[in-house]
């Protein structure tokens, strides 16, 4: 299941690079059909004018349920904004790309319910029954907040936010799985406490590495709006590159300090994987940023570095109920 999760991480990295967000205009369904079609022929003449007041009128309901709880300027942004009322022309390869990432997106879903079935069955004294539902209930919003997604045209801070609930998923399946895994004393690991505080603070410069990296995929789509080119991205993106640059190569250093003493005196796989993932997470950032390699660069360094958070998670789940 945690494997279907980071596939729909994947595929919506793709749908971003390869400009799909908007392949299907409406949700849950796709040009209002549950398989959508293969060419424009096969749709309404008006279809544009029809899916774009079916999306104002989302748009409406959004606005107002951001007033509701106190966001109202960022709710008049969202009207006013008007890119939002922008209805794309048909497209056979966005719309099925688009598609594609909600299929696994409902697979993810399905076997996230099942999970919780069988916990029911097998556990359902235990206390952890209550964080799988919750989980449930993130996964429901998460996919229906897609639908706001796509309603609002990809609002850059809609985008970071669905990253957000991407990650809480995550997280808890995690614990999840850690909790009730079997344990196996032979892949214990026991760190002293120096290295533990290291991985906490490795971790939590990771997390917030990539919403700094969705800050910064932000503006290079604005500035792409705009008419920048590559070439003249890094003098305008602003703090945020450089501190997303910085931070990157801090837990390089940290990391590269612990896997060190790993090799030295414990070695534990999972430390040397998670140095791994993280060189390659950086080598993905460098082409990125630096060479004109876009496209499955971008999705191979979002993929790194959610692996990345989940490693880095699941060993603090394992080493803080441990002592030296």
């Amino acid at each position: 299941m945690i494997l279907l999760i980071y596939l729909v991480v994947i595929a919506g990295s793709f749908v971003r690079i390869t400009g799909s967000g908007m392949g299907c205009p409406d949700w849950p369904k796709c040009f209002g059909q549950w398989v959508p079609p293969t060419e424009e022929a096969s749709l309404p003449t008006n279809y544009r004018d029809v899916f774009l007041q079916k999306r104002s009128k989302k748009v409406e309901k959004f606005s107002k349920f951001l007033t509701g709880i106190g966001l109202s300027e960022t709710a008049e942004n969202i009207k006013k904004d008007p890119t939002i009322y922008y209805e794309e022309q048909f497209n056979a390869i966005k719309t099925w790309t688009e598609y594609v990432n909600r299929l696994l997106g409902f697979l993810a879903g399905n076997a996230m319910l099942f999970a919780f079935g069988w916990m029911l069955f097998y556990y359902r004294k235990s206390k952890l029954i209550y964080l799988a539902a919750f989980n449930l209930v993130i996964m429901a919003f998460q996919a229906w907040f897609g639908s706001i997604v796509v309603a609002t045209n990809l609002v850059p801070w809609t985008i970071t936010v669905h990253l957000f609930l991407a990650l809480v998923i995550i997280g808890i399946q995690l614990f999840l799985i850690y909790k009730f895994s079997p344990i196996d004393e032979s892949n214990k690991i026991i760190l002293p406490t120096k290295m533990r505080w290291a991985f906490y603070l490795i971790f939590i410069i990771t997390t917030y590495q990539l919403f700094l990296g969705t800050q910064v995929r932000e503006y290079i789509d604005e500035l792409t709006k705009q008419g920048f080119g590559r070439d003249s991205w890094t003098d305008k993106l602003g703090w945020a590159f450089y501190f997303h640059r910085s931070f990157s190569w801090l837990v390089l250093i940290l990391l590269a300090v612990m896997a060190f003493y790993n090799e030295r005196k414990y070695h534990f796989r999972p430390i040397r994987w998670t140095f791994f993932i993280l060189v390659l997470g950086l080598i993905s950032g460098v082409l990125l940023a630096y060479a004109d390699m876009p496209g499955l660069v971008q999705t191979s360094h979002l993929l790194f570095a959610t692996i990345l958070f989940g490693q880095l998670l699941y060993l603090i789940f394992k080493l803080r109920t441990q002592k030296v």
